[in-house]
């Protein structure tokens, strides 16, 4: 429940390493040739400028977004009509990096909360989850499911959370599987609540190449529709992540 000083910050540059010693590995040759090549002053310097740029601005948006816009104390919950009832069941879907699940159940205790993880390993090959699920916290009885079954029943969930998750599912068919799953096992007055980074400009801005690890909110909302939801709203948690509400 309580979170270290920089941790999401901390989680960034850790989970991707291989991008920071890959960028200060190129930036370093670049400098060294300036010893045996006459550079122009001003590409020399744009290009310097341009990858201090790329390294160091995700890591200050990350620390923002994940350590000083109070995203972790979940008050942005306020505004989603989410009750708490001991006769509610909340499932909360990862992929295998779990910051929320303790988090979501201190603020519905009464409700039944059931945790998934859809991790797999020969689908999702990013470096970053592969790091992060080492040191990730594993909510009680976390199940392993694959993205094409939820093991529940139809109609039978209140509220499910994919929270900084469903973009790990590269493949958009894969996608569409995955939420039709969770159409299938949502009430009728049942509601998806996804949170996401979006490939749109403030993300290409924080974090440039790296933006089109994301999806643009026309792809999302193709995917919702084409799973069979009706509703799609769309509100924004900072410039930079968005909260989307589906129901059937």
């Amino acid at each position: 429940m309580k979170r270290r000083k920089f941790q999401g910050v901390l989680n960034i540059l850790s989970f991707n390493r291989h991008f920071y010693y890959s960028g200060l590995g190129v930036l370093a040759l670049i400098i060294s040739s300036k010893l045996f090549f006459d550079w122009p002053d001003v590409l020399f310097w744009t290009i310097i400028l341009a990858f201090l740029y790329g390294l160091i601005m995700p890591l200050i948006v990350s620390a923002y977004v994940y350590d000083f816009s109070g995203y972790y104390n979940f008050l942005w919950l306020k505004n989603l009509d989410i009750a708490d009832s001991n006769e509610n069941q909340f499932i909360n879907i990862n992929a295998g990096f779990d910051e929320t699940s303790f988090i979501i159940k201190d603020k519905f205790p009464l409700s039944n909360l059931k945790v998934y993880d859809f991790y797999n390993a020969k689908q999702h090959t990013e470096a970053a989850i592969i790091r992060a699920r080492k040191v990730s916290l594993i909510y009680p009885n976390t199940e392993q499911i694959t993205t094409n079954l939820i093991p529940l029943g139809n109609k039978s969930v209140d509220v499910i959370f994919l929270l900084s998750a469903v973009h790990e599912i590269r493949n958009h068919e894969e996608k569409i599987q995955f939420l039709k799953e969770c159409n299938r096992v949502c009430k009728p007055d049942g509601k998806v609540i996804m949170v996401e980074h979006l490939r749109d400009f403030p993300n290409f801005l924080a974090f440039s190449i790296g933006f089109t690890h994301f999806f643009s909110l026309n792809t999302w909302r193709r995917a919702f529709k084409s799973a069979g939801f009706s509703s799609f709203e769309e509100t924004k948690f900072t410039s930079f992540m968005s909260i989307i509400k589906c129901k059937l």
